[in-house]
């Protein structure tokens, strides 16, 4: 805040000076005590011109340094998440309620880096996996995967219709659902030339609907009775992101961390083949068909290698837990991480018609796989 630099103000002109500017930094909000403290003593001492000169320099120190304790204060919490008492679900909501109160101070930083230490924390958590385990599980729920994908992809754009939700939205919601959240609507949305308020709608919502799993399906899984193989399932077929999946899984137990994990990367590769199908079905307004680069997931291949590691040399086991331990503080603090990306605009973008179509979808697929493990029909 910068200071009034006249020397000096007639009385009357003063209080129709203060009785406007005063009320006005008030409803500016966040300002620090120091702030109000020297536009005080700015306005009492007016009628001394080296003091008032000496005010108008002044620049509020708290304001200076804001950024300072920000950063400071950013990395404290951050820090603070990778202890074992704070849980996935915790860690995002901190990083949410960071970004909209104080404000991301590293933004393109951690959007930059965030991916990658997601994809190293899941690369970890094969270190404690055995590959034979891994192979049964994928094969096994390879039908479950490919018929769950499709049947949620007719669904989806079926209730994007029904909703009246935009059609690209539709897919995009769709498509996050049936696969693995924002990895695959990133991936969707390049080749299909979506908009950047369609993608970031997208995201928005499954990044709430991610939150509200974290915190939801563990719940629902010890009353529902599930043991650690059911829940796993459940959380995998059911769970958008890969991070929330391993995040929701890893506070049900050993055994629903290792299904889950695995079952949701086998689920992730289908992101190849659907948007190459993508790509050949979506024509543009020209009839020209779109082209573009498929991200491949290769951090994918990394867990295996790291799971036929411990499993080829036993002796690598102890370390391997270790590393694994390890991977699953750094995935809670990518989760907060991802927390802190959001922003107050991001919110605005929200709307009702797709939020309701995501939420209706998302319900509909929980229900359904649920059911289906709970009677016995899908089972690993």
């Amino acid at each position: 805040m910068e200071l009034p630099t006249q020397a000096y103000i007639k009385p009357a002109a003063q209080d129709a000076a203060h009785k406007t500017v005063a009320p006005s930094i008030l409803q500016r909000g966040g300002l620090s005590i120091l702030s109000l403290i020297s536009f005080g003593l700015n306005t009492a001492t007016r009628s001394l011109p080296p003091v008032t000169r000496a005010l108008a320099r002044f620049r509020d120190p708290i304001g200076t340094s804001k950024t300072t304790i920000a950063r400071v204060l950013f990395l404290v919490v951050g820090l603070f998440t990778l202890l074992p008492i704070i849980s996935a679900g915790v860690a995002l909501m901190m990083g949410m309620f960071f970004a909209l109160t104080i404000g991301n101070p590293y933004l393109a930083t951690t959007h930059r880096y965030t991916p990658i230490l997601l994809q190293v924390s899941v690369v970890g958590l094969g270190a404690a996996m055995n590959l034979m385990t891994i192979a049964a599980v994928g094969m096994h729920g390879a039908l479950y995967t490919a018929v769950g994908i499709s049947m949620t992809l007719a669904l989806g754009l079926a209730l994007g219709k029904l909703t009246r939700t935009n059609y690209t939205t539709s897919l995009l919601l769709s498509v996050g659902t049936a696969i693995c959240g924002g990895s695959a609507i990133a991936a969707v949305a390049s080749t299909m030339r979506a908009k950047d308020h369609e993608v970031s709608l997208s995201l928005t919502i499954v990044f709430f609907l991610n939150a509200l799993a974290l915190f939801l399906f563990p719940w629902i899984g010890h009353r529902a009775g599930f043991d650690e193989n059911q829940f796993g399932l459940w959380s995998a077929l059911a769970i958008h992101d890969t991070s929330s999946v391993v995040g929701a899984a890893s506070q049900y137990g050993t055994k629903a961390l290792e299904v889950a994990t695995t079952v949701k990367l086998a689920r992730a590769l289908w992101i190849v083949p659907v948007v190459c199908v993508v790509s050949l079905f979506w024509m543009r307004k020209d009839g020209a068909c779109a082209q573009t680069k498929v991200k491949r997931p290769w951090f994918i291949l990394g867990f295996l290698l790291m799971a036929a590691l411990v499993t080829w040399a036993p002796t690598l086991i102890p370390a391997g837990h270790v590393v694994s331990d390890v991977s699953q503080r750094t995935l809670v603090l990518a989760l907060f991480l991802i927390g802190s990306g959001m922003a107050r605009s991001t919110l605005k973008n929200i709307r009702y018609r797709p939020f309701v179509h995501g939420l209706v979808l998302w319900i509909i697929v929980g229900s359904a796989s649920f059911l289906a493990i709970s009677t016995g029909w899908l089972k690993l």
